[in-house]
């Protein structure tokens, strides 16, 4: 035999779908009796294995040091660099105690996730029915090359890109590759060479299955030379938007790094023009700094995010990035795919229509028989609309090649193509038995369904006559036809007029319409080449993808919360608007706009593009490089876009998005590209996953605004000593006693605050927000002041009353410690009252405050720790003292709510 010459590149770059079939064949040197062993092995060194690159899952080593990638953490590294240059061993052991328990509490979690995701990922190995040397083998699907001749029938996944050479009845599902909602016929036949894949019927591409039929074909991709390798390689190519919370926590560590250093240096010139030494200026400074940054952050930042992973995999979102938890509560638009995510993938039967005008809803979705067939009040249908439902019903079934049964409880198994499946489940509907109406029909002839005639027909025996049922695309049955059903068989004549009205009011309503018929035939019917006798059409039967039920809501949810919804699919304009009515996501075909009308990459300019991005509200008829610019250009126009797909089409649009999103039963090029993965491929627990985000992104600012505001208020005192010429309040070892060990318990405690109710009736946050909007300015600076004020006061009382330095130290930090318990409180809202909060949301928070103060006083009367914090126990009446003193900060919090609650003043809600 002839060995093929052509390379990767050439293959890959071959129209081979402009191609014969036996001109493809000649070009692969592929013979009728298949590759030779020698051969195979050969093509393999060329073309390599039929395998996309498999994405190296991390080790957990490298999850790890990814945990010492935030910019606060290079800011707590560097002060514990310079503790440990000037010899403050005490204060650099703090610090990296701290990274590394992050460090650990982080790794932990993202390992958990990834191998959550991988587990989903485990896929049943593929084989592939083969002709080589004369024979037929079965292989593994990776051991294919180019010139290989495949062999496939219904159920089957194609393995590689294949051109065919022949087939019989083929329908195949390419919605997890184009985004298109029915399977699609195919046929040997060349094809224009500038077709996109989607309109290519000659061609089966890697990723799709067969629906139905049969069909052999040739080799012509396979691995990464495939359509579908061609979508991973721009998937890795193309850039991962960074999550909202790792952007704004960047802000925030540039900012925070910049005030303590501002204040280090501000408080360095005040005690420099007070006299004190140049070199224990420079260790104050130093130890300032270092205490003021906030140190416990990075810790209840990760559990923060850890607990709101955890609630998160309870409502069927596995979050696979630590820092992608919060994305989905930041988004402020959703890129959503229709088939699968908003849809259920399985075509329903959801409208009938008689020839005579009447139309008949059906309830249920899928492939089930759970539903019913109602009239135009909603009413079951009864009478003789029953009769002729069911004549219809039973046509269809008997010209059907598929199976639908009820195996367990609530639980349907079905085979074949999803039209006749969705057919059958109209007959479960109407009260029939497909299995019953069959067995009563024993066939006598059939032409099967091919895509050229689009239609099928079957002859059977019904008592002593003969008969033939017929189905198929309306344009194609009405010529057989020459009465209509009415309330007498055979009698009503034809309207075609009344038809074709029927048809346009489905198809504009974005139905995919077949015409059902049946007839009487005379004589003996042939085995091969029946003829068709004419025809009384019986109705029209509209098929749609429907909604999934609770999507809906979920989509209201989405509006009322602020976020945007927007279609991207591949499928029918009509269609697509269809769902997006239903949806209210769009209403005008206005709204509408196809891939063609966005143009391709060749557009003028960006800005051009991102006008008409702009202007739509349904993508329909779009491509992977369509749908990855569609994303970009929102992003553009500064919205941060959340993507949901489930198929290789989607994966570059999820990359590039801020967030995300992959449907479970998606393919692994998308889960594995996404931040986030849907379990249930449910549309609402996307929107559970919005909620969930909003909390975790309170409870970072609840945990940033007790930090900073302690902090503030430690700087404060400090700078208010030196000024009025007091004497230092504090100890750097105290400041970092109340930073990580006080603070440190309770901002864990608070990190697991539960969610505030109203969170989705908030708009989404400014892209453009920090961590830090005017709110939390304000409550920060006052909260704070009120903290150092009152600690500045009773500092300045006791050393006026004769105390020493360190009695009256030791009270100060013992005021500090009660402070910060009180404050807690007023963080856990930044809108409610402190006592309108209930204690049930957050046991732990109090168990936190109860714990935090017990290892304080435990370090009164621990010798080592007492030693190593210059402190010592107190009495009875000094503690009740300092308590009633600290509770001040929450007296003054709560008049401030109060008036802010009467006064907003614009104030920022998100």
């Amino acid at each position: 035999m002839t060995t093929s010459t052509l390379s990767p590149d050439e293959s890959r770059t071959t129209a081979w779908h402009a191609l014969t079939a036996d001109e493809a064949a000649r070009q692969l040197a592929s013979p009728p009796e298949g590759l030779t062993d020698a051969e195979v092995a050969r093509r393999r060194e060329v073309f390599g294995a039929n395998a996309l690159p498999q994405r190296r899952p991390p080790t957990v080593f490298e999850v790890f040091l990814r945990q010492f990638t935030s910019p606060l953490i290079y800011v707590l590294l560097a002060a514990g660099i310079i503790s440990l240059l000037f010899a403050d061993f005490t204060d650099a052991v703090f610090i990296f105690i701290v990274i590394l328990i992050n460090a650990v509490i982080g790794t932990f979690q993202e390992v958990r996730a990834e191998r959550s995701a991988t587990a989903l990922q485990q896929m049943l190995r593929i084989y592939a029915q083969v002709r080589r040397d004369g024979r037929d083998a079965t292989v593994p699907a990776e051991d294919l090359v180019p010139g290989d001749r495949v062999s496939l029938e219904s159920g089957d996944r194609i393995p590689a890109d294949i051109r065919i050479l022949r087939t019989r009845a083929l329908t195949v599902d390419e919605s997890l590759l184009t985004g298109e909602s029915h399977a699609v016929g195919k046929k040997p036949d060349p094809v224009d060479a500038s077709l996109p894949p989607g309109d290519r019927l000659n061609m089966l591409y890697a990723g799709s299955t067969v629906m139905s039929g049969r069909s052999t074909g040739i080799v012509v991709g396979t691995g990464r030379h495939t359509e579908l390798g061609q979508i991973a390689e721009t998937v890795a190519a193309s850039e991962m938007g960074k999550p909202p919370l790792v952007l704004r926590m960047e802000d925030f560590s540039r900012k925070i790094s910049i005030a303590v250093l501002a204040a280090a240096g501000l408080l360095a010139i005040i005690v420099l023009g007070q006299g004190m030494p140049p070199v224990e200026v420079f260790f104050l400074a130093v130890a300032l700094a270092v205490s003021a940054i906030p140190e416990g952050l990075p810790i209840a930042l990760t559990v923060a995010l850890s607990v709101a992973t955890s609630r998160m995999a309870g409502r069927n979102v596995i979050v696979r990035f630590l820092a992608a938890v919060e994305s989905l509560g930041s988004c402020t638009l959703i890129a959503s795919d229709k088939t699968g995510t908003l849809t259920v993938n399985q075509q329903t039967a959801r409208v009938v229509a008689l020839p005579t005008g009447e139309e008949f809803s059906v309830t249920g979705a899928g492939y089930t028989g759970e539903g019913e067939v109602l009239d135009e009040s909603g009413a079951p249908v009864a009478g003789p609309d029953r009769h002729r439902l069911e004549r219809l019903a039973r046509a269809a079934t008997i010209c059907n090649e598929a199976g639908l049964e009820l195996v367990g409880e609530g639980d349907w198994a079905h085979r074949g193509d999803a039209i006749d499946v969705a057919f059958l489940a109209l007959t479960y509907k109407l009260g029939l038995d497909p299995g019953a109406i069959r067995a009563d029909a024993p066939i006598v002839a059939e032409i099967p369904f091919e895509s050229e005639q689009r239609y099928a027909a079957v002859w059977y025996r019904e008592e002593d006559a003969v008969r033939v049922a017929v189905k198929g695309a309306v344009e194609t049955v009405l010529p057989f036809c020459r009465t209509m059903a009415g309330e007498r068989e055979g009698e009503t004549p034809l309207d075609l007029d009344r038809v074709q009205e029927e048809l346009d009011g489905l198809t504009s309503r974005g139905y995919r319409v077949l015409a059902v018929a049946h007839g009487h035939v005379e004589g003996p019917v042939p085995a091969e080449s029946p003829e068709i006798p004419p025809l009384e059409v019986l109705g029209l039967v509209g098929f749609i993808d429907p909604i999934r039920p609770d999507v809906p809501d979920a989509v209201r949810r989405c509006r009322r919360a602020g976020v945007d919804v927007v279609m991207v699919t591949g499928d029918h304009p009509a269609t697509a608007l269809a769902i997006a009515r239903e949806l209210e996501i769009a209403d005008s075909p206005d709204e509408v706009i196809t891939g063609a009308e966005l143009g391709d990459s060749e557009i003028p300019t960006f800005s051009e593009f991102i006008d008409r991005v702009k202007r739509g509200r349904v993508f329909a008829r779009v491509t992977p490089l369509q749908k990855l610019r569609i994303v970009e250009a929102y992003r553009e126009s500064g919205a941060f876009v959340a993507v949901t797909g489930d198929g290789v089409n989607d994966a570059p649009a999820l990359r590039s998005a801020n967030i995300g999103v992959a449907m479970g039963s998606g393919t692994d090029v998308a889960k594995d590209t996404a931040s986030l993965i849907v379990t249930d491929d449910d549309f609402a627990s996307i929107v559970a996953g919005i909620e969930e985000g909003r909390y975790a992104y309170d409870n970072v600012r609840k945990v940033v605004y007790l930090l900073i505001s302690t902090g503030f208020a430690e700087v404060l005192l400090f700078m208010l000593a030196l000024i009025v010429g007091l004497p230092l309040p504090l100890l750097a070892v105290q400041l970092l006693w109340l930073n990580l060990v006080t603070n440190g318990i309770q901002d864990v405690t608070l990190a697991l605050e539960g969610g505030e109710p109203g969170v989705m009736d908030r708009s989404p946050r400014r892209p453009e927000e920090g961590i830090f909007n005017r709110l939390m300015i304000e409550e920060t600076l006052l909260s704070g002041t009120v903290i150092a004020l009152v600690a500045l006061g009773a500092w300045y009382w006791l050393l006026s009353n004769g105390w020493d330095e360190f009695a009256a130290r030791n009270l100060v930090v013992l005021l500090m410690v009660l402070f910060e318990n009180f404050h807690v409180f007023n963080c856990r809202s930044e809108y409610q009252s402190a006592f309108r909060v209930p204690i049930s949301r957050n046991y732990f928070l109090v168990a936190g405050v109860v714990a935090a103060q017990g290892v304080h006083i435990l370090a009164l009367y621990t010798p080592i720790l007492r030693d190593i914090l210059q402190v010592q126990p107190v009495s009875l009446v000094e503690w009740l003292s300092l308590l009633a003193l600290a509770s001040l900060v929450v007296v003054v919090m709560e008049v401030f709510k109060a008036v802010r609650k009467h006064h907003p003043q614009g104030h920022q809600t998100g």
